[in-house]
């Protein structure tokens, strides 16, 4: 059993993008450094890369984040700053899927649903335990921005999350070789989490597009959700059937022309989630946020389920924990976080936007 050592607690950033930048790097200077050695030695161990080596392949992400969303820099800046790191740590923490991602995937299982008039949002966050005690929850209110609350890695700009205006993301990790033009998975996440409305956030895969592929679950307080399976051309689309959509690690929209390499366990979270929304969970039935946790806590067909825990007996770079929870219900801009394994705990950090 992996457990938090204590509860997780709200970062608040206000102000300009440096003044958000350098708070949060000061406030999360430790957690930065670690996660720093974390990916240090993931690039090494998976990649066949030094940190040098990572920063100098980060580079040239640069120039791709100057033309989709260069103010975010100005963020990357500042939290290098309040932690006392180089810029080009900052940028290559905020481009580690780019690097790692052909040959280490995560995990993740998401789903959106909508039931009685309520848009509700959820994941698993699947990763490497040694990222469990780097999960940050930030919320941030920029100038001229739209407030939002993102829950992911210290240091990294964007991930999970939901904003004022009721517009949700969550994540699934891809691996795949691709690697072209647009913006890196954790950027995007962070200017869909900007976005004002709908057709803005969906403009960041259709219009800036994502330079690797990579799944965004979108889904709005008004009852909308899309699946976008990203990459540097147009993106794969899954639209909701009977008020679902479902997605895990691996690539299936029609059309969808990358190339994908999953790992075993993909496929059957998916269906399993397929299971228990469109077959276990009645049409009529009341849905609550203990209800989508019961789902997120799901252990069939362990050690390939949904909720994921440490399998000595999986190769090293397959051994993924599911190391927090969250459940958003965005019609009413309320976000609820269990922090490590769902199945573990029914304690809750929950944060309203409105």
């Amino acid at each position: 059993m992996t457990l938090p050592t204590q509860p997780l607690s709200v970062t608040r950033l206000a102000g300009s993008r440096h003044d958000i930048g350098t708070a949060h790097g000061r406030i999360h200077a430790r957690l930065i450094q670690h996660s720093l050695g974390v990916y240090a030695q993931l690039f090494h161990d998976f990649v066949g890369i030094r940190w040098e080596e990572a920063r100098q392949e980060a580079e040239r992400f640069q120039a791709m984040i100057e033309r989709g969303f260069p103010t975010i820099l100005e963020e990357m800046e500042g939290i290098a700053d309040g932690a006392g790191v180089d810029f080009a740590d900052i940028l290559t923490l905020n481009c580690r899927s780019e690097i790692a991602l052909t040959r280490a995937s995560g995990g993740c299982s998401a789903f959106s649903l909508q039931r009685q008039g309520r848009q509700w949002l959820a994941q698993n966050w699947d990763w490497r335990t040694d990222q469990l005690h780097n999960v940050v929850v930030l919320r941030i209110e920029g100038i001229g921005t739209t407030p939002l609350v993102s829950v992911g890695e210290a240091g990294m700009v964007g991930k999970v999350g939901m904003n004022a205006n009721g517009i949700g993301v969550c994540l699934n990790a891809i691996r795949s070789q691709t690697c072209g033009d647009g913006l890196p998975i954790h950027v995007a996440l962070r200017k869909i989490l900007e976005s004002p409305d709908w057709e803005s956030a969906l403009d960041v895969a259709r219009n800036d597009r994502v330079c690797s592929p990579a799944h965004f679950l979108l889904a709005a307080g008004d009852g909308r959700a899309m699946g976008l399976e990203v990459q540097p051309g147009e993106p794969g689309r899954l639209t909701p059937q009977d008020g679902i959509v479902t997605h895990t690690n691996h690539l299936y929209a029609a059309g969808c022309q990358v190339q994908d390499f999953p790992r075993i366990d993909s496929q059957p979270r998916l269906q399993r989630l397929d299971t228990l929304l469109h077959d276990e969970l009645a049409s009529d039935s009341d849905v609550d946020e203990a209800t989508l946790f019961d789902i997120l806590s799901d252990h069939h067909n362990a050690p390939l389920s949904i909720c994921r825990h440490f399998n000595p007996d999986q190769p090293p770079d397959e051994r993924m924990e599911t190391l927090f929870a969250v459940v958003m219900e965005l019609s009413e801009r309320r976000l609820t976080l269990r922090h490590g394994k769902p199945c573990e705990t029914a304690d809750s950090l929950t944060l309203s936007l409105a």
